[in-house]
């Protein structure tokens, strides 16, 4: 793990753009005329490049960084994964490349890590002996509960449940911002079964003076200070009330893997990810918007207002992220496919929303010109991400591109391009596409 990871393609341009042109390219583009260069190089050129003709090469978006160019993934080896990209070893952090998404639901070796501190020694032992969960601050009857009271003591739910980092899709945004470099594969949507945080929170009496329940992880500081907290997130009131928010032990029908928040953790679906809290050892019920580590300044917060790329936003500018966007991914195929003109081409993918339901599923062959509706499943229960799936038929031999798009139950559809550019590098619903070689 001490060995530099290689970069793709959308890193080596954030790190040093002249030297990713020369690269891809063998030469370097005028700083002013970078956003074109791809563009300004000559059709001819680009082809030959991508080893094919481009048939619908006049509807490229100028600046436009071919699918086939833009992504290298490295693999790496975490236990208990196979297949992830290693962001960071301290915290492990680590996507799932979309291709290895294309499971149904997401199995536990396969689904993306966010970690902020270090994985407690209780979670590595898979030892619950004698953990406790308190519940305290604007409750009636504080409590402390035992793995085996959650379970005794309240109605247990089973439910396919979808987490996204808020980061995922960073690696996309220019000017880069600072944070791990995520494409899109933070990403999952996995079974999980536990019990409603509702129910516990009537049971301790919750206060009409709450107004957010935060939540406190047994995950270590970096710098070892005992006093210190990686992270210490939490949601508003209504939203822990949700009936869909869970206290969970069990993931894909396993306890809890040690990098998935063993013995217990928080699932605020539909959030980002950050809302669900690992490795739980207090639930403190609060009477204002609680500010701990990760809760304040530019953490998991966008403007309130779309601002200029390369902007610097006030803090009082910046407001918390609540509901995800909606988005999509392919599965299958991976980009950079070659297929036969006389064959058709099945795809298949996932698509999910933090405000409703996906409704529609589309996509596109000639850069967004034109688009065909794709075959789209209800999900299994609300927060669960849809499987999508269609079948492409291409008119000549060439290099396509496959944009896919989704619109979710408020109307809210993916962007063409990466949108919305904050500080941090959050929300990054932009569409995938795939590079196809048709011959």
């Amino acid at each position: 793990m001490n060995d530099p990871l290689p970069e793709t393609l959308y890193e080596a341009y954030q790190k040093n753009p002249d030297e990713a042109d020369k690269r891809i390219w063998g030469r370097v583009a005028d700083p002013l005329t970078r956003r074109g260069f791809f563009r300004s190089m000559g059709l001819a050129t680009m082809a030959s490049a991508l080893g094919a003709p481009i048939p619908f090469a006049h509807n490229m978006p100028s600046g436009l960084i071919p699918a086939a160019f833009a992504e290298d993934p490295t693999f790496s080896v975490i236990e208990g994964k196979k297949g992830l990209r290693v962001l960071n070893d301290r915290p492990i952090n680590a996507e799932t490349p979309v291709t290895l998404l294309d499971d149904d639901f997401t199995p536990n070796h396969r689904h993306f890590v966010r970690n902020n501190g270090m994985v407690p020694a209780r979670a590595v032992n898979q030892d619950s002996t004698d953990w406790q969960l308190t519940i305290d601050g604007e409750v009636g009857n504080p409590l402390q509960l035992s793995l085996e009271e959650l379970k005794r003591q309240f109605p247990i739910r089973k439910a396919a449940l979808t987490l996204e980092c808020g980061g995922n899709g960073r690696a996309g945004f220019n000017p880069p911002a600072k944070g791990n470099q995520w494409t899109l594969g933070a990403v999952g949507c996995a079974w999980y079964r536990g019990v409603r945080v509702a129910d516990v929170l009537k049971k301790a009496d919750v206060k009409r003076s709450a107004v957010f329940m935060a939540y406190y992880g047994e995950d270590r500081h970096l710098s070892g200070n005992p006093q210190l907290n990686p992270i210490s997130r939490g949601v508003p009131i209504e939203k822990a009330m949700d009936e869909n928010t869970l206290l969970v032990w069990e993931m894909n029908g396993e306890s809890l893997p040690a990098l998935h928040g063993f013995p217990v953790r928080l699932i605020c679906p539909g959030w980002p990810a950050s809302t669900s809290g690992k490795w739980l050892k207090r639930l403190w019920i609060r009477d204002q918007v609680h500010d701990g580590a990760k809760m304040t300044g530019y953490s998991y917060r966008v403007p309130k207002h779309p601002v200029a790329p390369g902007t610097e936003v006030p803090e009082s500018d910046m407001e918390t992220i609540q509901e995800m966007p909606v988005k999509s991914i392919i599965t299958f195929p991976g980009s950079g496919l070659e297929t036969a003109l006389s064959e058709a081409l099945p795809l298949r993918g996932h698509a999910w929303s933090g405000k409703g339901k996906v409704q529609a599923m589309d996509l596109s062959i000639d850069f967004g010109t034109t688009w065909s509706s794709a075959e789209l499943k209800a999900p299994v229960n609300h927060y669960a991400w849809q499987r999508w799936k269609s079948t492409l038929h291409f008119p000549g031999k060439g290099y396509y591109e496959v944009w896919a798009r989704a619109t979710d139950s408020t109307g809210q559809m993916q962007s063409m391009l990466v949108p919305g550019w904050n500080p941090k590098g959050y929300l990054n619903n932009g569409m995938q596409r795939i590079a196809v070689k048709v011959v």
